[in-house]
């Protein structure tokens, strides 16, 4: 592979982080506040596991498009659903922890949903690897979309 598609996939991995670092911020205000005082399920995993957890599946979803985008005839297709997708994860954070709104805060996840399966479906037809690493990221966001939809309920 030449250098330059390893700049890309640095490039891709540094903004999709810096797409979600104010979305990190946003979170970081409302956890020991507003989000400590609510009832969460039994399930609920400690505050400390979200950053180190969603630093892993940022990197491997930005492979995961990378590797696509290398390999594909519809690169900017690929890139323009990936960064979208990206901003509508982001902006759980704003709705969930800003604007304290946990019911849309779930329909925003159902929507992410949708673009990881969509995004899923395009990688398939050029890179198996790209699904597989997409596979923790659907797994845990289908985590979140219990707890923010019994955190909705049991509140």
């Amino acid at each position: 592979m030449s250098k330059n598609k390893y700049i890309l996939l640095f490039l891709i991995i540094l903004s999709t982080f810096l797409i979600t670092i104010p979305a990190g911020l946003i979170t970081k205000t409302s956890v020991d506040t507003w989000y400590a005082a609510l009832n969460k399920p039994a399930l609920s995993p400690p505050n400390w596991i979200f950053g180190p957890v969603w630093s892993v599946l940022y990197v491997m979803m930005s492979i995961a498009a990378w590797d696509a985008f290398v390999k594909s005839n519809y690169k900017r297709k690929i890139l323009a659903v990936y960064y979208f997708h990206i901003f509508v994860n982001a902006s759980w954070s704003y709705v969930f922890f800003y604007y304290k709104q946990i019911f849309a805060a779930s329909l925003i996840i159902g929507l992410i949903i949708f673009f990881i399966l969509y995004l899923m479906s395009m990688y398939s037809k050029y890179s198996k690897l790209a699904v597989l690493l997409m596979l923790p990221y659907f797994a845990w966001v289908i985590f979140a979309m219990y707890l923010n939809s019994t955190i909705w309920i049991i509140n």
